[in-house]
This record gives C-alpha cells, sequence and structure tokens, in this order.
C-alpha cells in the first residue's frame, strides 16, 4: 500500500518552491564525502568500491545498506565537502533517485525513510539545486510535494518511537517549507505532541533505552520546535516539555570524553552530535539524582562510569535489545577504558546475536547464560527479530556516600530461575577519579533459590557454578599481566597507567575480545580482563579494583590525535 499512495501522491498538485527554508542542521562527515566522491561505498558494515557507478547501480549487499542509501543519511557528507565535484555527485544521484523510484517504485516508499529523505533534501536545498535549470527545479519540488503528500497519508502506519518521529518531523519540515503545503503542518504537529506525551517517560527516556536513538529524538524534536518557531508557531507544550526531560538525561549518559555509553544496540554517536544536540535544546538542567532512562552514573575527577541499572527493554521494544543489566562503562578523560563490545548489528546476524549476549558486556555471566535471553524470531519492524524473554525482573539500585567518594549498588534476578543466583554488585568511585573498588556477589535469597541451586550443584557433580566476569577493554588501550599474573597493567594513549587488581578468589587472565563500531568494515581486536570462578555455596563473593598507577599525575595533556575516519584495513 506505501507504493499505492506513493503513485498516487505522484497525481497531486506540485509545489512551486519554497516559501521558507530551515538552516541545515544535520552534520556530515567530511572525510566520509570524500570517500564517498572517491567511489567507496561504506553503508551498515558493508565496503563497495565502485569508482565510476552511481551509487543507484551498485549491488547492494544487504536491506540495511540499501536503506542507509535511500534516506539520503549521505547527502550530509558530500555536502560537508561542498566542493564542486560534491555538489556534482549529490545532483546526479538525488535526479537519478527521482528518475529511477519517485513513481513509487523501490524499497525508499515506508514513510520513515521518507521523513529522513524529506529532512535532508530541504536542508540541502540549494546545494541540490545549484546551477540546475528550470526543468530540473521543477522536477525536484514536485517530487518533494509528492513525498510530503506520502507522508500525510501514511504516517500512521509507522512504528511508535524513533521511526514515527523521523517521519512527523520530515512532514513538518515539508509542510512549513513548501508552498500549498500548510495544511499537514497542524496535524503533524498534533500526533508529534501525542508521541512527545506517550513515548518519552518521565526519565526522559524512550522504551528502547538505546542512549543513541535518545539523541537521535532530541534532534529531531528540536529541529522541529527551531522550524516551527522561524515560521512564527509555537510548538506544543508537550514536545518542549519533552525537550525539557530528554537533555538532562544525555548528560548522565555522556561519558568524561563527550560520547555517548553504549548500550541496547547504540553507539557512541558522530563525534560533536551530542554536544551539538544538547547546545540546540537550549537545556542546561541537569539531573541531580535517581535513574534516567534506567542507567545510573557516578563521576569523581576526570573519571566517569556509566551503569545498566534497569530491567531490559521489553516486548517489541526489545528487538535490539542488549542481556547487559549491571554492566558498565568507565572512561578517564577523553580515553575509554571499561567498554561494552557493543552491536553487531552492522557486521552481520551471527555478530548481532554475540553482541547482545552478556559474555558481551562489562559484568558476571554464569557461563553459558545470558542474564536475559533470545525468544524464537517474529515480525518486528517489518522483518524477523528476536525479542528478549527470561529478563531480569527486578533491578534494585541505591547511592550512598563513603568517606572518599560515592558507592553504587545495583543487583539483579535474571539468574534466579535458573540457578537461584540474584548477582549483586558494588562500585566504590573516590572524588579524585583515580581509584575505583567493585564487588561482585552471587547469592541465594530464600530456600526455594538453594533448592534450585542444589539442583544445578546435583547436575554438575557437585563442581561448583562456573561463572565468569568481564572487563572489556577498548582496543586503543595496552593491556599486560604484570607482578606474576597478579595484575594488569592497563596503558591509555593520554599516558595514563590504571592497574587492575582482585581479591584472590577467583583465576584472573588477559584474553582478545572485539570492538564493535559503526563505520568501519569488520570488528576491531581488542582485550578483555576475565576473572573466573566457581560457585560452590550460597554465597560467592569477588573483590577487584581499578586505580591508577602512583606515578600517574591527576591531570594530563591529551595530545595525541586519533583518526578523524578510517574505514579500516579491508584485508583484516
Amino acid at each position: 500500500m506505501h507504493r499505492v499512495h506513493a503513485w498516487r501522491a505522484s497525481r497531486a498538485r506540485a509545489a512551486t518552491g519554497f516559501k521558507s527554508q530551515p538552516e541545515p542542521r544535520t552534520i556530515g562527515h567530511f572525510a566520509k564525502g570524500r570517500q564517498l566522491v572517491a567511489g567507496n561505498f561504506l553503508f551498515a558494515g558493508h565496503l563497495v568500491i565502485e569508482p565510476d557507478a552511481s551509487v543507484w547501480d551498485i549491488d547492494v549487499p544487504d536491506d540495511a545498506f540499501e536503506q542507509d542509501l535511500h534516506g539520503f543519511g549521505w547527502l550530509d557528507d558530500l555536502a560537508a565537502v561542498g566542493d564542486a565535484k560534491a555538489c556534482a555527485t549529490a545532483q546526479d544521484w538525488a535526479f537519478q533517485w527521482i528518475d529511477r523510484y519517485g513513481p513509487g517504485k523501490g524499497p525508499g516508499w515506508v514513510p520513515d525513510l521518507t521523513g529522513r529523505r524529506l529532512m535532508r533534501w530541504t536542508h540541502h536545498a540549494l546545494f541540490l539545486l545549484r546551477g540546475r535549470d528550470k526543468v530540473d527545479s521543477e522536477k525536484f519540488y514536485r517530487s518533494l510535494a509528492q513525498q510530503t503528500i506520502f507522508l500525510s497519508r501514511r504516517w500512521k502506519t509507522t512504528h511508535s518511537g524513533l521511526p514515527r518521529f523521523q517521519t512527523l518531523t520530515g512532514l513538518i519540515y515539508a509542510g512549513l517549507s513548501l508552498e500549498g503545503m500548510d495544511a499537514h503542518v497542524a496535524p503533524a504537529v498534533d500526533a508529534l505532541s501525542r508521541d512527545c506525551a506517550s513515548q518519552i517517560d518521565e526519565q526522559g527516556g524512550i522504551l528502547t533505552r538505546n542512549p543513541e536513538e535518545l539523541l537521535e529524538v532530541l534532534s529531531l524534536l528540536t529541529w522541529a520546535a527551531d522550524a516551527l518557531t522561524d515560521s512564527g508557531q509555537e510548538p506544543a507544550a508537550a514536545h518542549l516539555e519533552a525537550i525539557q526531560r530528554i537533555a538532562p538525561t544525555l548528560r548522565v549518559l555522556r561519558h568524561s570524553d563527550g560520547g555517548l555509553a553504549r548500550f541496547h544496540g547504540g553507539g557512541r554517536g558522530l563525534e560533536g552530535r551530542l554536544d551539538h544536540a544538547l547546545a540546540a535544546s537550549g537545556v542546561k538542567a541537569t539531573r541531580a539524582e535517581g535513574l534516567s532512562m534506567g542507567y545510573a552514573r557516578i563521576s569523581g575527577g576526570r573519571t566517569s562510569v556509566v551503569v545498566d541499572a534497569s530491567v531490559p527493554p521489553a516486548g517489541a521494544a526489545s528487538y535490539n535489545g542488549h542481556a547487559s543489566t549491571t554492566a558498565f562503562e568507565l572512561t578517564s578523560g577523553r580515553r575509554p577504558v571499561i567498554v561494552n563490545c557493543g552491536s553487531g548489528a552492522v557486521f552481520g546476524e551471527t555478530w548481532r546475536r554475540a553482541g547482545r549476549a552478556t559474555p558481551s558486556h562489562a559484568t558476571l555471566g554464569i557461563d553459558g547464560f545470558s542474564s536475559s535471553r533470545l525468544g524464537p524470531s517474529r515480525w518486528v519492524l517489518g522483518r524477523q527479530q528476536e525479542l528478549l524473554v527470561d529478563a531480569p525482573s527486578d533491578v534494585p539500585v541505591e547511592w550512598s556516600d563513603v568517606p572518599d567518594g560515592v558507592r553504587l549498588e545495583v543487583a539483579q534476578d535474571g539468574y534466579r530461575k535458573t540457578h537461584g543466583f540474584t548477582h549483586a554488585r558494588t562500585f566504590e568511585l573516590t572524588f579524585d577519579g583515580r581509584a575505583i573498588a567493585g564487588e561482585e556477589l552471587l547469592a541465594t535469597l530464600d530456600d526455594h533459590d538453594e533448592r534450585i541451586f542444589d539442583t544445578r550443584m546435583d547436575e554438575v557433580q557437585l563442581q561448583g557454578i562456573p561463572f565468569s566476569i568481564r572487563f572489556h577493554l577498548h582496543p586503543d588501550v595496552d593491556a599486560t599481566l604484570d607482578l606474576g599474573g597478579t595484575a594488569v597493567s592497563i596503558a591509555l594513549k593520554s599516558g595514563e597507567v590504571w592497574v587492575f587488581r582482585q581479591d584472590g578468589s577467583a583465576e584472573m587472565t588477559l584474553e582478545p575480545s572485539v570492538y564493535l563500531e559503526k563505520g568501519r568494515l569488520r570488528p576491531r581486536g581488542s582485550q578483555q580482563v576475565v576473572l573466573s570462578s566457581r560457585a560452590m555455596s550460597y554465597a560467592t563473593r569477588v573483590r577487584w579494583s581499578l586505580a591508577k598507577a602512583q606515578e600517574t599525575p591527576n591531570a594530563i595533556r591529551d595530545l595525541h590525535r586519533d583518526d578523524e575516519f578510517d574505514l579500516g584495513d579491508p584485508h583484516g
């Protein structure tokens, strides 16, 4: 039906031009734009090298790659380059899309992709029309009008959450900017207001608990509010209140290096995107206490720690959720130290499943089990997805003060049905951020839990329940076993040296790991500190610490520059 409505919309009266045009607000990547001009097409983890081909002529590796093409996010990157060749490339690809897919053909005629495309075309209209004749201008405006009318008829079919916000923001943009499209603005504004009230909770979070998606939602709401204000209209109260709730939450999820904590399928975000979105929101407030979208943050000095301290997403919202309850990330200055492996979605289904499992996160896992399990595949958001099932249902969290810092305690019951265990962990971070002490506890809470544990012990001939506590390290970290295997020295590119120790109740090893990162061809190799042991009784405790070496000063001039954009080695 999307294509039927797209064809019908092509027969409607076309727009004659812009009555107003918002300033470009989407941020492109200069280096990636240069790669596109050179014929290196990197989308959804796939690199296709076709120097002389149009983006519409290449063999598409998968659906995610194709969606990235039809959403026109690459237009931001070409506009960031901005020279004559980039402009000609952008124009060729845009007008080829109109000629090939304009009548309602191709996979791009779904509301969320159309909303994303409308925003990019509106932002970069001057770039796309530079030097074009009247015939091309009329073709461009006719396509904009067609897509606007299509959205006005099909936005209700979009799934709630980020896809709906993309759809409605695109419709508002087009309705405000194009001649003759005013009638579509009010219904879109009302719908956006209702979604702001229903989809943004009191903690300023969304159902998927994906920090990067929340950043995208804030950007969309801010752009829509600015576009309405610039046109002399007042955004709805629920719209503005949602922005007021989201911005403080994103500040909690912002590490000391400016990147987002990577949980539930989200990445760090493009460099500078988070700071730009927070500044554009105009909201300076911070969240004083409590959870933010289910995450807890403690910080001291130049060190920040973000912990997943709530139940994971549920139902359809868990299609990209991870078994990461009680996992944490730690950043020192602008250098990530402890990380989660991240989302492997861009590297294929096998990596996507691996990235969702508990062993891919910096937390305790019982060997062979995740704290949340994946259910059978079902249709969600137009494709087969595996949702989280058997997830933790009780995740208590508590902050308290200690003489030299702050303590955070969090627990989860994801292993209670399977093994009778509740996992509790404690973090104590000093005020100066130089040291963090942790404690892991596996314990039964009542007689029923003890009977489950006893049954499991019988299954393993009383050899104990094996478990591992993993601390995944960022790939830029250089780690070595030290002091006869009783400590791990962790050197950062900034010159800082951290030392990891444990109380001796577990075996400590340094093992290979991976860092799953958008924009690269394949996972990056890294390392992880692993504490392995067996639970032999109703309560098992492991203590560990991570502290800066004594000779490491409190403040270091971090002058090492990272690569601005790195495709990675295509051969390995």
